[in-house]
């Protein structure tokens, strides 16, 4: 089956030999492809006296491709889980759905009985639509080198969310009830036996009856003038079709569940170099940015429907990307006026100076010690620091410029698949927890732009301590823009390498260290230039102004 499928990827599409020998594949033309084909549909168990070589036996399995042709938006996973769901009702009809990605397993045998004690519950299992479980991944590094398991987010904050009435839905890891997916409301009172018959069981139909019952349900048209993706299924229009899904969920009276066992229930695999973590985060927060401008906005569409703590948990999530304006500004304009010697803070003799460092002591430490307390390692907290600033000054800003043109009608929005295929190289160096660049995207770009700003204003601010006012001195004046600089420059300490001093393919190439260091050494240039020019005015103001205005009063006296 391997050699099948990789001679198919070959040659792109399904050779004659595998379509005689395949009767799923029987309808295939020979000019077929991934993005135009008909619907495959095969039933591959359905005895139920199947059983495995451990004796155990064997569920119903069913494989699924859903028709794909050009003229038809085929809307991504959405679409995918759309057609998954109508197809089940009519061949099986359970009323518990489990949702995973195509690169996760089962790590924990426990997980649905867990979720289904939740359903079965005989006091809240009735409001219950869902239970979320933690997304994690088994090539995690000791120090979580890009910090993929979103640690203190799956910890602490979706915990806090539960506690508001139910975590969102991550598109991965959960245990939906069939009804709230087909756009079933609440209705207090209502009563749901999870343990009736199901009706697909009760007649056994020929299995071949079966499957050409069930392939129109998976072909292009279906879904013409219906409600599936608007009121029915997951919706459509949006990158992270699984957050509105669940919101939308959520304001029909349902509630959610958090379920995060000790032992991890699903593991999928993690992104091993740093342009597929910061693509995937892109397309995570340009989705979620996306939301406030749509009737699915939990400001307008939420309000009154859950409660407002839920609504802030998923506000917060909403404004990821705007963070990157902050961010932005801190990470250039004080590292830029640190060069000029220009304080921006307060000096170490003002009483001021306290409320900023008890902001910034509070805050680290807390991040510190919450990190820790979620089963990090200091390096990992460190980690977790630096791709912080690096997504928030790359992904979040080109997601929130991406979603400002596209709003305005200038762009529009594309769904990136993160790829998770590395050679062995790359894999080698991600065992060994170095950061792998080795890509010239725009946003490696803007990184090395930054980093070689810090650099040369920190080194140049220190070249102009030492040979001036000394080091104590200007620590005196600006402790905090010193602390700052210095910090960008420690965490850049990756990037430094990979532009100037490694040799691997996982380095930078040559265009973006050029482009980088042209973009630095001009923004220096501009503000040297600004900076000069606002000087020569405000010398102008203040050595003529009070003259001219001591002749106006000598004119009008």
């Amino acid at each position: 089956m391997e050699n099948q499928i990789q001679n198919a990827v070959k040659l792109g599409r399904i050779s004659e030999e595998v379509r005689s020998k395949c009767k799923g594949f029987s309808q295939w033309d020979p000019n077929s492809s991934r993005r135009d084909h008909d619907t495959i549909l095969r039933i591959l168990v359905r005895n139920p006296n199947s059983r495995d070589v451990e004796g155990c036996v064997l569920p119903t399995l069913v494989y699924l491709a859903r028709e794909k042709r050009p003229k038809h938006h085929h809307n991504f996973k959405a679409g995918a889980m759309n057609a998954l769901i109508r197809v089940s009702s009519n061949i099986s009809n359970g009323q518990v759905i489990l949702n995973v990605d195509c690169d996760m397993y089962s790590n924990n045998s426990m997980a649905i009985r867990d979720a289904l004690c939740f359903f079965m519950d005989e006091e809240e299992g009735q409001e219950v639509a869902f239970v979320q479980f933690p997304q994690n991944f088994e090539n995690m590094t000791k120090n979580d080198l890009y910090s993929n398991s979103l640690r203190v987010i799956y910890e602490v904050e979706f915990h806090g969310m539960d506690g508001y009435g139910g975590t969102m839905y991550v598109g991965t890891g959960c245990f939906h009830r069939r009804e709230t997916l087909c756009g079933r409301k609440f209705i207090k009172g209502s009563k749901f036996d999870m343990k009736r018959e199901i009706s697909g069981q009760r007649e056994e139909s020929r299995i071949h009856e079966l499957e050409e019952n069930s392939r129109s349900l998976a072909s292009c048209t279906f879904e013409e003038n219906t409600q599936w993706g608007k009121e029915m299924g997951l919706k459509y229009g949006c990158p992270v079709e699984d957050v509105i899904t669940g919101l939308s969920i959520q304001c029909h009276g349902w509630k959610s569940v958090y379920c995060n066992p000790t032992r991890k229930a699903f593991l999928g695999v993690a992104p091993t170099t740093l342009t597929q973590t910061l693509v995937q985060h892109k397309r995570w927060t340009e989705g979620d940015f996306q939301i406030l401008f749509t009737k699915y906005s939990p400001a307008w569409y939420a309000h009154g429907k859950i409660s407002f703590g839920l609504q802030l948990g998923y506000c917060c999530f909403c404004f990821w990307c705007s963070n990157s304006l902050a961010t932005l500004f801190y990470s250039i304009v004080p590292s830029l006026y640190l060069l000029k010697g220009i304080s921006l803070f307060p000096q170490v003799s003002s009483p001021w100076l306290i409320p900023f460092a008890y902001v910034i002591i509070s805050k680290y430490t807390w991040s510190f010690v919450e990190f820790l307390g979620c089963g990090g390692t200091i390096l990992g907290w460190w980690n977790d620091q630096r791709i912080w600033l690096y997504k928030r000054t790359s992904s979040y800003l080109f997601a929130f410029i991406d979603t400002i043109l596209n709003s305005l009608g200038y762009s529009d929005t594309a769904f990136v698949i993160t790829s998770k295929v590395d050679d062995e190289d790359v894999s080698e160096r991600y065992k060994k927890e170095v950061m792998e660049f080795g890509d010239s995207s725009p946003m490696f770009t803007v990184l090395a732009t930054l980093a070689i700003l810090n650099l040369y204003c920190f080194l140049g601010f220190l070249n102009k301590a030492i040979s001036g006012e000394g080091i104590a001195e200007a620590y005196e004046k600006m402790p905090l823009q010193i602390l700052l600089c210095g910090v960008l420059v420690l965490l850049n300490l990756p990037l430094y390498q990979a532009l100037y001093l490694r040799k691997d393919k996982g380095k930078l190439p040559s265009s973006v260290a050029f482009k980088s260091m042209a973009f630095a050494v001009s923004a220096c240039i501009c503000f040297q230039y600004l900076y000069i020019k606002k000087c020569a005015i405000r010398t102008i103001r203040n050595c003529y102004y009070p003259r001219l205005r001591a002749y106006h009063e000598d004119f009008r006296a």
